[in-house]
C-alpha cells in the first residue's frame, strides 16, 4: 500500500503525511486520500460573481463554470468514491438559487455515482436544496475529521483560512496559493476561481499552528514547491 501511494504520489502530486495518513495534495489546490478514494476541496466561493453583481460590484459571471470546469477534471483523473466539500462553497446563502442550469447539471454529472458531501461554512451554513449531496458540519473518517473552521485539534484537516504563501525568488517576491501543514494539522488553500489569501506569516497561522514550525506547500505548475514558513515573506 505504501508503495502504491507514493507511485501515486510521483505521478499525480505531493505526499504529505498527516496523522500517520498519507494524502497526495495536488497542484490544482485539492486533496486526494487514495486509501479511502476521497477527493476534498475547500472554499470554493461558487456564484461569488453573481453576489458581486447583486450589491452593483460587477465581476465576469463566469467564475462558477470555471471552478466546476477544473474540479470536473481532477474528478476524472483521480476517479473518487467520495468527494467533500469543505465549507464556503458558494459564497451566500442564495448562491445555490442563482445557479444556472448548465452550472447546476454540470455539477449533476460531477455528483453521478459517488457520494458528495457538502461540509457547511460561514458563509453557506445552512443545506441548500437542489444541489445534491449530504449536508455535516463535519466529517470524521479513520484517524481525521474533516471541517471548515479550524479548531485547533490535532489531526484535522480545515479550509476558511485561504492560506498564501509569499517568497523571494529571483529578485523579487512571488505569492502562491499554497497547503498549510504540519503532521499533525492542515489548512487547505481555497479552491474558487475569484478566492483572495491570507499570508502564512499571519498571526493567525502562528496560533493554530503554535509556532511557524510549519510547511506551506506551494502551488505551481504542475507541482509543489515546499518552504518552512519561517522562510516565508510577511506582507
Amino acid at each position: 500500500m505504501k508503495a502504491a501511494v507514493q507511485n501515486a504520489a510521483d505521478s499525480m502530486g505531493n505526499l504529505i503525511v498527516l496523522a500517520g495518513v498519507p494524502l497526495l495534495a495536488d497542484p490544482s489546490g485539492a486533496l486526494y486520500w487514495p486509501e479511502q478514494s476521497l477527493l476534498a476541496v475547500a472554499d470554493l466561493h461558487l456564484e461569488k460573481g453573481s453576489s458581486f453583481a447583486a450589491r452593483g460590484q460587477f465581476l465576469p459571471p463566469y467564475d462558477t463554470a470555471e471552478t466546476l470546469s477544473r474540479l470536473a477534471r481532477l474528478v476524472a483523473h483521480f476517479a473518487p468514491r467520495c468527494v467533500v466539500a469543505l465549507g464556503d462553497s458558494f459564497h451566500d446563502g442564495g448562491g445555490p438559487a442563482r445557479l444556472s442550469d448548465e452550472d447546476r447539471d454540470n455539477l449533476r454529472s460531477l455528483q453521478r455515482g459517488r457520494d458528495w458531501m457538502w461540509i457547511t461554512g460561514n458563509h453557506d451554513p445552512e443545506p441548500a436544496d437542489n444541489i445534491g449531496g449530504t449536508f455535516v458540519e463535519a466529517l470524521s473518517i479513520g484517524a481525521l475529521t474533516l471541517r471548515h473552521l479550524p479548531s485547533g485539534t490535532p489531526a484535522e484537516i480545515c479550509g476558511h483560512l485561504h492560506p498564501v504563501a509569499r517568497i523571494a525568488h529571483r529578485g523579487r517576491a512571488v505569492s502562491r496559493r499554497c497547503f498549510a501543514a504540519d503532521r499533525t494539522r492542515m489548512v487547505m488553500p481555497a479552491f474558487g476561481a475569484f478566492t483572495g489569501g491570507l499570508n502564512v506569516r499571519d498571526a493567525t497561522f502562528a496560533g493554530l499552528f503554535g509556532t511557524l514550525a510549519f510547511t506551506a506547500h506551494m502551488l505551481g505548475e504542475g507541482r509543489l514547491y515546499s518552504f518552512a514558513a519561517k522562510r516565508c515573506l510577511p506582507d
